[in-house]
C-alpha cells in the first residue's frame, strides 16, 4: 500500500467506539434524571413532608443585652503576654532581614549575569 493512496474508511465498529468515547459515562438523559431524583430524595426532609415555611425572624435584643453579650465574649479573648509578643516580633524581624539578604544576593547574581551577557553580545 502506498503512502499517497486514499485513506481507508473507518469500520462501523471504530465509528461506534469513537462515538461512545466522546460521551462521558452516565451522561444520558435517563441517567441524569435518575441522579436528580436521588439527590432530591436525599435532600427532602424526613417523613416525606414538604419543606416547612421559613423560620420567623429572630427577636431583636435591646442595647443593654447586646453590650452584656459583647462584654461576655470579650472576656473569652486570650491576649498574648509581653514576652510572647517580643519573641514573635524578633522572629519576624529576623525573617525579614534574611529574606532581604537572600533577594539582594539573587538580584546581584542576576545583575552580574545580565551584564556578562550584554558585554558578550556587544563585544
Amino acid at each position: 500500500m502506498s503512502s499517497t493512496g486514499p485513506v481507508p474508511a473507518l469500520s462501523l465498529w471504530k465509528v461506534v467506539s469513537l462515538k461512545s468515547m466522546a460521551r462521558k459515562p452516565g451522561s444520558s438523559p435517563s441517567a441524569i434524571k435518575s441522579r436528580a431524583a436521588k439527590t432530591a430524595a436525599a435532600l427532602a426532609p424526613a417523613g416525606g413532608a414538604p419543606a416547612a415555611a421559613p423560620a420567623a425572624p429572630k427577636k431583636r435584643t435591646n442595647p443593654v443585652q447586646f453590650f452584656r453579650e459583647v462584654r461576655a465574649e470579650a472576656r473569652k479573648i486570650t491576649w498574648t503576654t509581653r514576652k510572647e509578643t517580643w519573641i514573635t516580633s524578633v522572629m519576624v524581624f529576623m525573617m525579614v532581614v534574611m529574606a532581604s539578604l537572600f533577594f539582594s544576593a539573587v538580584d546581584g547574581l542576576l545583575g552580574l549575569g545580565a551584564k556578562a551577557l550584554l558585554s558578550f553580545a556587544a563585544g
